[in-house]
């Protein structure tokens, strides 16, 4: 499924949004610290792996160049878990 310029980008906005809020949490919960950053880190991903979908699908229809690495997003898509308080 190809999605527009805008679509893609809102989504890139809220997955950075939801890693900021984790680091954010991060500094005031020390126990949970390293969790919460590896969440961080994965939504970061979510967002690069978005963005990196998009440009090549949008690039597909042409011929790519002969150095051009084609790889999939590196993350699957999970369903929401509630992170212990």
């Amino acid at each position: 499924m190809i999605m527009n310029g805008e679509a893609v980008m809102e989504n890139v906005r809220r997955y950075r949004t939801i890693a900021s809020l984790y680091r954010q949490t991060a500094a005031f919960r020390p126990h949970q610290r390293d969790s919460l950053l590896a969440q961080a880190a994965e939504w970061e991903c979510r967002a690069v792996a978005e963005l990196e979908a998009y440009f090549v699908a949008r690039q597909a229809p042409s011929q790519p160049p002969a150095n051009f690495n084609h790889h999939t997003p590196s993350y699957t898509p999970q369903p929401w878990q509630m992170a212990a308080a």
